[in-house]
């Protein structure tokens, strides 16, 4: 699978930076994380997500959403809390999410 960035969204939007660190494997994480995959997804105003993470545990994804009511709708719902509160529970050793509006944007792509 060829990676690919979220390119050529119109500002004015909003991302919601999520960092983490974990252990690389937990038991049940990589179903928990195709899960929310598939449910952010059908969030109308959702645009897409950027993820990667290091060998060492620290994680990061980037979702972008075209305003704050429709980040709104991902941030309360109730198989989204579900998993937040499993993965303080079980998997994270730390996190923090960061909310911004993005003013200006631009790309590039080689050919």
């Amino acid at each position: 699978m060829t990676p690919s960035l979220v390119a050529g969204l119109e500002p004015p939007y909003y991302t919601a930076v999520f960092t983490s660190i974990r252990p690389d494997a937990p038991e049940g994480y990589a179903e928990t994380s195709a899960r929310m995959q598939e449910i952010v997804k059908d969030i109308p105003g959702f645009l897409g997500y950027e993820s990667a993470r290091t060998p060492g545990g620290i994680g990061i994804t980037v979702a972008y959403f075209r305003d704050l009511d429709s980040l709104g709708v991902w941030q309360h719902n109730a198989e989204h809390q579900a998993a937040k509160r499993h993965g303080r529970a079980h998997w994270y050793e730390s996190y923090s999410v960061h909310i911004g509006k993005v003013e200006r944007s631009y790309s590039f792509e080689r050919g």
